[in-house]
């Protein structure tokens, strides 16, 4: 149903730790093949366990990029990317994404159940049965979102805000440690907003780690302890207090703010 090629390699069986960085990026750099310039440029960033990280940045400015590099769905060009100390591709199954929904063909002949269950392939194997943990995760994952009473119908029957909460029951059913979610809240219902963002803290105070791409920057200071604003390269890394100044803002969106800083209250919540 996706139209990216989800590959699930090899384990990396080392347990958790809260020692051990989630995610570890060091100089990567990335050119789509046919253009001139670079979509990321020497990004080093390191995340550790149970962060609530936002990925802010105009569009065009390299957040997909750089999940999809995380994730295995582009080559890595240079530099190297580490998942709970080990490289990411062998990692699969500790590292979930939830795409943006354009990128999803919403219209393939598949129920609810069946897309969440599809997080458990990465543990099960495409031609396995799914065993009783396999369709109790799937129970909590949907239960979990509140799409229970949803299970049997067609995904594209769904509103944008039930389709949206289905692709994260699925990453919650894979049970990674490392969560992507690309966009999660554009044209989504205020109750699915609240919904995802009490699921992301609940699975960071269980030790689990998310970075979430988004736009909107008013949501930043109430549910994320770290926020990293890209434009190809990092522009500014650390609380969203400190992320989100007039200045940083004005440098990558490429306008200027009028008045004092202190009259911006906005950008501090």
């Amino acid at each position: 149903m996706n139209k990216h090629n989800f590959l699930y390699g090899g384990r990396c069986t080392m347990p958790r730790e809260a020692d051990v960085p989630a995610l570890d990026i060091r100089n990567i750099s990335f050119r789509y093949p046919g253009t001139v310039v670079d979509a990321l440029k020497t990004v080093s960033v390191t995340i550790m366990p149970g962060e609530r990280v936002a990925l802010v940045g105009p569009n065009g400015s390299g957040k997909s990029t750089l999940l999809k590099l995380i994730i295995g769905l582009e080559p890595l060009q240079s530099g190297s990317i580490s998942v709970y100390g080990h490289k990411a591709t062998s990692c699969h199954h500790r590292v979930a994404i939830v795409p943006q929904r354009t990128s999803v063909d919403w219209g393939f002949p598949i129920d609810v159940r069946q897309v969440v269950l599809m997080g458990r392939y990465v543990h099960l194997g495409w031609l396995k049965r799914p065993k009783s943990d396999d369709l109790e995760a799937v129970d909590k994952a949907m239960e979990m979102m509140d799409i229970t009473h949803l299970a049997d119908k067609q995904i594209g029957e769904l509103s944008g805000g039930q389709q949206q909460r289905v692709m994260i029951a699925r990453t919650l059913a894979h049970d990674a440690d490392l969560l992507l979610l690309d966009e999660p809240l554009n044209h989504v219902d205020i109750t699915t907003q609240e919904l995802i963002f009490h699921t992301i803290e609940k699975l960071s105070e269980e030790g689990k780690t998310a970075i979430v791409s988004t736009h909107d920057l008013g949501l930043l200071p109430v549910h994320f302890n770290r926020a990293l604003f890209l434009d190809s390269e990092i522009i500014a890394d650390g609380t969203v207090s400190e992320v989100l100044t007039a200045e940083n803002i004005a440098r990558a969106y490429g306008f200027e703010f009028h008045g004092k800083p202190e009259e911006h209250q906005w950008l501090n919540g």
